[in-house]
């Protein structure tokens, strides 16, 4: 039994990429971890608790470096020094083909997902449907978009270097939970879902 669940063990890292990003996440570069959770939590506490907007922010801030290049580039030309140093700014094509491979990625699952529901009718995928946008409503109802904002990154620095360490026993915890699931819902489907009457789609074209 051990063996085999040594065997099945993946590894957290390659599963984030293996890149800068997967080092953060997992912690392997702590100052660069340390520095999105300070950088979060200061920005959290600047909008949530001084009551700053956030929309006010990013423009002034935005108003600030425009009157910072602008005039640094009147004072250049006037006292003969430098241009402000500015970087090419050119988004290079293999980005946007990979944004745009994701997009149509996630827009076909989702027209998948209104096309098990709509046409066949497959009434598993609407309950899991309406529960997940009601526990997403309840969420949103006990915080705003910035604080759910942050608990997820709090998240996303927490729960992978959770897993990576015990990735067994959790493992199991959910197998058994998975398994609890599957048989409430084996026996709701039984008691309540099958004895729905579902029109077909040959009575559907007949009508």
């Amino acid at each position: 039994m051990g063996d085999s669940v040594t065997a099945l063990r993946i590894s957290v890292h390659q599963a984030l990429g293996g890149g800068t990003v997967a080092d953060v996440l997992l912690w392997k570069r702590w100052y660069a971890s340390i520095g999105v959770l300070v950088s979060a939590t200061t920005l959290w506490i600047l909008f949530e608790k001084s009551g700053y907007n956030l929309l006010s922010f990013v423009a002034n801030v935005l108003l600030l470096l425009v009157f910072i290049l602008f005039f640094w580039a009147k004072s250049a030309s006037l006292l003969n020094r430098p241009l402000p140093p500015l970087p090419n700014f050119e988004i290079p094509e293999e980005i946007v083909a990979k944004a745009a491979g994701v997009i149509h990625v996630y827009s076909n699952y989702a027209l998948s997902i209104a096309r098990q529901i709509v046409i066949d009718k497959n009434l598993k995928v609407f309950l899991q449907l309406v529960s997940g946008l009601w526990v997403a409503s309840y969420i949103g109802s006990l915080c705003n978009f910035l604080t759910l904002v942050y608990l997820g990154v709090l998240l996303i620095l927490s729960v992978p270097l959770v897993y990576d360490k015990y990735q067994h026993p959790i493992d199991e915890k959910l197998c058994l939970a998975n398994k609890i699931i599957q048989a409430q819902y084996m026996k709701i489907d039984d008691a309540i879902l099958k004895k729905i009457p579902l029109p077909s789609n040959k009575e559907k074209k007949t009508q």
